[in-house]
């Protein structure tokens, strides 16, 4: 897993003046709202006797822990002991890590590392949400794999004619090879685009947007945001119609990615048609599900030597690239020991119960 970066922990709309428990990357954390709405995101253990803070009480900007009755502040710092006798000093220790927060694109996001705020990787950018014209819908799968695996499948072009051969990939399933292209690369992300082969066998809804007389071929434009982020743009032969697929794979653990999504869209934009775009989403990862949760190892290597690779690989090498260089600024994470420090010995803030490593 990888520090100094954002990662979605929820829905906006899941996160209320209720303690919510939520499972990422190998810890658990507690979000809340408090009296003026905003979010707040502690590590959901409490530093007395380790009681979970989620099953305690949102007191107007403060969270109670259930057990011992200890109130914490939106900085983790404790305020009150109930049991201490008046003129008894609350110790420096009895805090808990508090992380930054922000909301974008319907999530709320929690900065998992210790660079200052100056340096933190930005969010990417999503302009066609909240856009005029377009249309989101929300959905979300979990796989029982680590996330890189997840995520390299959402960004890997050359499967889809045969995973997909009865579905997205119908157009394509009798055209398997893909187009040469180049890999677009920025600090954080790289992306690629590929114009779609028309297949004789076109079925379905790959029937209706590419069998129509003198229209441009589809072309699908695939990228990724590190860490964990990838974004699918299919821009259709009719009109400007577009669909985006933006993926947010989250790691639960070593074994566990929960997938968030949103699939926006530029026609057809009623409530009505949210389902069948939500259906087909799903349709799609369910498919891939068998496959990527077969995979052995299930963990990516960060040495590109381990498996082979092909033209089409292009844009999961790069990623692998991308990764290795956060691992050698030190940015690996390993979910074992008590504390984390830096290559100097230094306790880090913002991560507990860690210890820097080698990416799994």
């Amino acid at each position: 897993m990888l520090k100094n970066f954002w990662y979605a922990c929820e829905r906006s709309s899941a996160i209320t003046s209720k303690p919510q428990r939520i499972n990422m990357l190998n810890q658990v954390f507690v979000l809340y709202r408090n009296s003026k709405g905003q979010a707040i995101a502690l590590l959901d253990t409490c530093p007395h006797r380790g009681a979970a803070l989620s099953n305690g009480r949102v007191e107007g900007d403060c969270i109670r822990c259930p057990y011992h009755g200890w109130k914490f502040q939106a900085d983790g710092a404790c305020i009150e002991i109930p049991a201490n006798q008046p003129g008894i000093s609350i110790p420096k220790k009895a805090h808990v890590e508090s992380y930054p927060v922000q909301e974008k694109y319907g999530f709320v996001w929690l900065f998992w590392g210790d660079l200052p705020e100056e340096e933190r990787p930005p969010l990417p950018i999503l302009p066609e949400f909240g856009a005029p014209g377009w249309r989101a819908v929300y959905g979300q799968l979990q796989w029982n794999t680590y996330y890189t695996r997840v995520l390299e499948n959402a960004i890997d072009i050359s499967h889809v004619p045969f995973i997909h051969a009865n579905s997205i990939g119908s157009g394509i399933a009798d055209e398997p090879r893909i187009e040469e292209h180049d890999v677009y690369l920025e600090e954080w992300s790289a992306s690629a685009s590929v114009t779609a082969s028309q297949s004789k066998k076109i079925r379905g809804f790959w029937k209706t947007v590419l069998n129509k007389q003198g229209s441009r071929p589809l072309r699908v434009t695939v990228s990724f945001y590190m860490p964990n982020i990838s974004r699918l743009e299919f821009d259709f032969p009719i009109g400007d119609f577009k669909i985006i697929l933006f993926s947010i794979h989250q790691p639960i653990d070593i074994n566990t990615t929960l997938s968030k999504w949103i699939v926006l869209r530029n026609f057809i934009t009623l409530p009505l048609a949210d389902g069948d775009a939500r259906k087909r989403a799903l349709k799609t990862m369910l498919e891939d599900q068998p496959i990527i949760e077969s995979q052995n190892p299930k963990m990516v290597s960060d040495d590109l030597t381990t498996e082979l690779h092909a033209p089409s690989d292009n844009l999961s090498i790069a990623y692998r690239k991308l990764r290795k260089k956060c691992l050698e600024k030190g940015w690996g994470i390993e979910p074992h020991t008590s504390q984390l420090n830096d290559i100097n010995g230094h306790k880090l803030k913002h991560i507990s119960s860690l210890a820097i490593a080698k990416d799994f």
